[in-house]
Parts: structure tokens; sequence; C-alpha cells
């Protein structure tokens, strides 16, 4: 058998359908949260996937993401995984910033209200399994040299661990492979930024002296630390010295964190025993667009910003969501392929307010002299004490808040995530789990005829708005009564012919 001949046989997901000219399947660069959600979600949706990922298999015990916020917890429970991943970490009911602004993550309206803290290879490990079991091929070893693409599809050069060069090809393909995505550098695409912080440090230790189960950030105009427990006794630190700053290779003391940290927070705890010690460094940057052709980019490859606020895992969690199901209605046939270019209009917008508000908290962290301390003592007061500030900030920073544009005219929830309502058939969220539409009426299908797009639920909440929620758990369409105007035109905007 030929390498040629062995590589087709292996890697090609136009198997179940299409041709070598017109191929049906997608590939997924990169085996990382972002990439395992969105090839489970094509999977499920019964589009062929392909994982190619540089990295050997397995997980390490050890990452650098810990904290699961309430948006990206509630799109895991649209899969049926939540509960099961709750079940590994340790839930915070709220976060302590500058040491003068507490946020109460109760006030949350959502099933998840705190933040869930555990390690990144737990939410790994759940959407591996479930992109295995939904039939996703995995290649390990797999190194992307270049991207090219024409009107039928898009080939990627790949080399095997053992060295070989061979082709992939898929109708598309999209790059969730990092901050160093090989796919956005095939591409020729910019990654504009700049590095705002060198040498932060990262420690996992035991404290004799933990401080109340609140993640907890703070600092001073020369150190800066970050606190959050895992709840098996072991706290993350994350911390950074203005006078300390040193290459990313240069090791680490628990001396060092101590300092840092005494320093940022006004005391280290009684840090003792450490397990784990890095250094990196964190850059603000974002890719101008997310799709180029039939390439598309997700997570960190799209964006990277401040890890204060814990929000990088998450929104590429969230990026993978909004993606699947617009992706596996093109690839099906069943939506023109204009329907993704809504991920670039959705998406970006939520990568750049992230890197303000990740950016912004660290700034206020960081503040070194009077005018930026009276600003950042200034915002705190009014945030803590301003209920629809307080509100604003707990959405931007857990993701319940956000909102994609609506067209004008279109209901006020229009665009806005979904509540999880109570339904005479459960709950909303597990309604989502069939990946289709969801169309929730106060009476049922107000024309009597169940269209086969969408999952028909009647609401048992009081509520008298009918509600056309998409794949991801945002509203497409929504009237006041059971009238049925509109719903047909949003079901034929966002879900296509069918399928």
């Amino acid at each position: 058998m030929t390498t040629e001949h062995r590589t087709e046989h292996r890697t090609d997901p136009t198997r179940r359908s299409g041709t070598a000219d017109h191929p049906a399947g997608v590939l997924v660069v990169g085996a990382g949260p972002t990439g395992l959600l969105l090839a489970g979600d094509l999977a499920a949706a019964g589009v062929p996937v392909t994982v190619l990922e540089r990295r050997a298999p397995g997980h390490g015990n050890l990452s650098r993401a810990f904290g699961v916020h309430a948006r990206t917890l509630e799109l895991l429970d649209a899969r049926g995984l939540a509960d099961e991943l709750v079940a590994t970490g340790h839930r915070l009911r709220g976060l302590r910033l500058f040491r003068r602004l507490s946020l109460d993550l109760t006030e949350l309206p959502s099933r998840f209200p705190y933040l869930l803290i555990t390690p990144q290879y737990e939410v790994e490990r759940l959407l591996e399994r479930r992109a295995r079991a939904a039939g996703v091929r995995f290649e390990h070893g797999a190194e992307v040299l270049a991207v090219h693409q024409d009107d039928g599809g898009v080939s990627l050069d790949v080399r095997a661990a053992d060295g070989t060069v061979a082709t992939r090809r898929a109708a598309y393909a999209v790059g969730a492979d990092g901050h160093r995505s090989a796919v956005r550098t095939a591409l020729g695409l910019p990654f504009p930024g700049r590095s705002v912080i060198r040498s932060i440090v990262l420690a996992d230790v035991r404290l004799a002296e933990p401080p109340p189960g609140l993640l907890t950030v703070g600092g001073t105009g020369d150190a800066f630390a970050f606190l959050a427990p895992f709840g098996d006794g072991w706290y993350r630190v994350m911390c950074w010295d203005r006078a300390g700053e040193r290459p990313d290779g240069d090791p680490v003391g628990l001396d060092e964190v101590r300092d840092i940290t005494r320093r940022a927070l006004g005391t280290d705890h009684g840090m003792g025993e450490a397990r784990w010690l890095s250094r990196f460094h964190s850059d603000e940057r974002q890719v101008p667009v997310y799709r180029a052709g039939r390439v598309l980019l997700a997570g960190d490859a799209a964006h990277v910003h401040s890890p204060a606020g814990g929000q990088g895992m998450n929104t590429g969690l969230q990026d993978a969501a909004n993606l699947g199901w617009k992706l596996a209605a093109v690839v099906r046939g069943s939506a023109s392929d204009a329907l993704l270019d809504s991920y670039q209009a959705e998406r970006h917008p939520v990568g750049a307010m992230v890197l303000r508000s990740s950016g912004g908290i660290i700034r206020l962290a960081m503040a070194h002299n009077a005018l930026q301390r009276a600003l950042r003592d200034a915002l705190s007061l009014a945030v803590g004490h301003l209920p629809p500030l307080r509100r604003r900030a707990l959405g931007a920073i857990t993701g319940i808040g956000i909102a994609y544009p609506a067209p004008r005219g279109a209901h006020p929830l229009t665009g806005r995530r979904a509540p999880d309502l109570p339904l005479r058939e459960g709950r909303l969220y597990e309604a989502l789990r069939a990946g289709r539409f969801v169309l929730v009426s106060p009476e049922g299908p107000a024309d009597g005829a169940a269209d086969p797009r969408a999952v028909h639920v009647t609401r048992t909440d009081g509520g008298r708005t009918t509600l056309l929620v998409r794949p991801d758990g945002h509203v497409a369409w929504a009237a006041e009564g059971a009238a049925a105007g509109g719903r047909a035109a949003a079901l034929a905007a966002w879900a296509g012919t069918g399928g």
C-alpha cells in the first residue's frame, strides 16, 4: 500500500458523503476545549469530522485554565455535560476585585450562579469523550504546514509524527490551534496587538490561612495577584512583579510567589507546599477576520487576552457553540454559505469586548499612581452600589449578558441569551440537547402545524412570549402571544430549508 493511498484512506473526511472534488466534511485543527466542542457538535449533526492535533495523545494533570463561567456551563448543559463537570470542581459564589469590590455570583439569573473551579483537562476529557462517541476521528502528531482553498473545498498540507507530508481535504476547515495558530499563519492573517504583561508566574499551592471562598484579584502599582481555590486544599496563584520580569523559560521559586502575593494582596495567606510552578507572558491580540473563505478561526487562534476574569477558555467554547450549528447547516446543504458570515458579525465584537474587560481589570489592579488608584476606587464603589452597573459587570465577565445584533424593529429579546425556562417537556436547555432550533410557545404551535426544523415545546412559567431559540441558546425571533407571524421567515433565515 502506498503512502498516498494509505493517507487518503485514513484521513479523508468525505468517506461518508461528498466527492474528492466536492468534499462534505470538516477538518478541525486543535484538540483543545474549543476544537473538541466544535468537533463534537459537528459530528452530532451528522457531519464527518477529523481533528488534527500536533500534540501526542493524552492530557496533562495541570493547566493554565481552571474557571468555567455560568454561560459556558449553560452551553455544556445543552450538551448534557454540565452536571458531570460540576461534580469535578469547586463552586465559587463570589469574586473579589481590588480588595474593595465584591461581586455576588448568586445574583446571576442562571441554573449555575457561580464560577466553577476545575482544571481545563476535566473540560477536555468530557468533550473528547463526547466527540469520539459521535464519530470524530483524531490524528495526533499532525502539524499543519500550508492551507490551500478553492471553490470546491480546502486542503491542508499536514506533516505526520513520522515526518511524512500528506494532504487532507474537506469542505471547510477550522483553526482552533491556539495562540501560535499554524492555520492563521498559513492564511497570512495578521494578529495585531501587544504583550501586556511579561513574566506572569503561575503556581498551585497550599495555604495555611486561606481567604474566604471567593476568587480574589488585587494589586499595587508594582505587583498583581490572583487566587482561586480548587476546593481540594490547593489554590491556583497567578501573580506578576513589575520589577521582576524574566523570560518565560526562567525557573520559578516559591519564595518569589510568596513575595509577589504578599505585596499585591497584603498577605501570602501562609503559602506552603507547591505542586507546580511556571512562568508565561500575556498578550492582547485579535485577528481582524474570523473567516477567510472556507477557513474559520476560533478560540485563542482568533483572540488572546489577559487572564484576569478567567474568560479565555470560556470565550473559545462560546465561539465553538456559535459556529458549530451554522457550519453543520452549511455543510449539509440546508443553509446558504452566507450564514457563516454571521459568525464574524456576532463573535468578533465579543472577542473585542473580552479584550477590553479583561485588560481593564488587570490595568486597574496594577494602578501605580494616585489618579489611577482613585479611578479604581470610584469604579469599585459605583459597581458595588449601583445594581445596573453590577449586573452589567457580572454579565460581561460570566457571559450571561452577551447579546448578538438584532434587526431594526425586532423584538427586544432577539439576539439575547435565552434563560433556562421551565417547560411542559422539562427544561429549555434539555430541549436544546437535540442540537436543533426550539420553538417555545405559551400555547404550543400557533397554527397547529409542527415545523420539522424546530423542536416544539410549551413554557410553564406563565410567560406570554413565543421564542424561537437557536441551537446555541440565543433568541432568533420572538413575538408576544402565540402569533405565528414572522416565525417562518426567521426559521428560513437561520435554519434554511431544513435539516
